[in-house]
């Protein structure tokens, strides 16, 4: 006697076999910033506590042309209406409300909750998500946690309290903001590069650098030092043929 489980394989086993589909693959999305508060991501991240297997929530949105972090804050757990909170108090900050705007983030279920995305859409921001299991396509993100956690004063131990980790958030943001050189924007600090201070940073560093020259020709075997801001950022690689149907003028 034939049982129901060999039946049901038999059937399937004579089912018809036609050729697999190709994968489809997916190209990383991208976006393109000329100038502050045009493109933001934002992230959580869990920052350890001084309780094994408990950790604090931290909440991340930083302006992807110039680094700056415009926002943060530590809660003890991750909700939509956390996220709701921060967005719209940044925009309010920026003073940015009624402009287009875009919001990049991974697909982590408070940044697809229904109530949030409402809230953006009711602002007027874009969405925009990273490709599912794909890490780097937000490596702003990345960078900025490997540096925040590799930070000499980072607590390896853990925090004991929240309001001890919103302290030391405070002061790296600060840090962060205000005081390191940033490599990836030519070793000015976020907040110059946010507020418009880089231009004359970079005109005093040329004038520096051309009157070292003049005084110590011999030291120089080449031009000096290139100081040139880039003029736009991306969230991935472009290439040269795409770049040209942009009109940065516009945007």
């Amino acid at each position: 006697m034939i049982s129901d489980s060999d039946r049901i394989m038999a059937v399937a086993m004579n089912k018809h076999r036609g050729r697999t589909k190709p994968p489809v693959k997916k190209e990383p999305s991208t976006h393109i910033a000329t100038a502050p508060n045009q493109v933001w991501t934002w992230d959580i991240t869990w920052l350890n506590a001084a309780i094994k297997g408990q950790h604090f929530k931290l909440h991340l949105i930083i302006d992807m042309f110039s680094q700056f972090i415009v926002a943060y804050r530590v809660w003890e757990t991750e909700k939509a209406e956390y996220a709701e909170h921060l967005i719209k108090k940044t925009v309010l900050s920026q003073e940015i409300q009624g402009r287009p705007l875009v919001l990049h983030s991974d697909n982590g279920s408070p940044m697809k909750a229904a109530t949030f995305l409402a809230t953006l859409e009711e602002l007027g921001i874009q969405s925009s998500f990273s490709r599912p299991k794909v890490s780097n396509d937000n490596t702003y993100f990345e960078s900025l946690f490997k540096t925040m956690k590799y930070c000499p004063k980072y607590s390896s131990k853990g925090f004991s309290s929240l309001d001890e980790a919103r302290e030391w958030v405070q002061r790296f943001v600060k840090w962060y903001n205000f005081i390191q050189l940033h490599r990836g924007i030519n070793f000015i600090t976020p907040y110059q590069r946010q507020y418009g201070l880089d231009k004359r940073v970079m005109e005093n560093r040329i004038k520096v650098y051309e009157e070292a020259k003049r005084q110590h020709p011999e030291r120089w075997f080449r031009n000096t030092r290139d100081w040139s801001l880039p003029k736009y950022v991306t969230l991935n690689p472009i290439k040269e043929g795409e770049i040209a149907h942009y009109d940065f003028m516009s945007i």
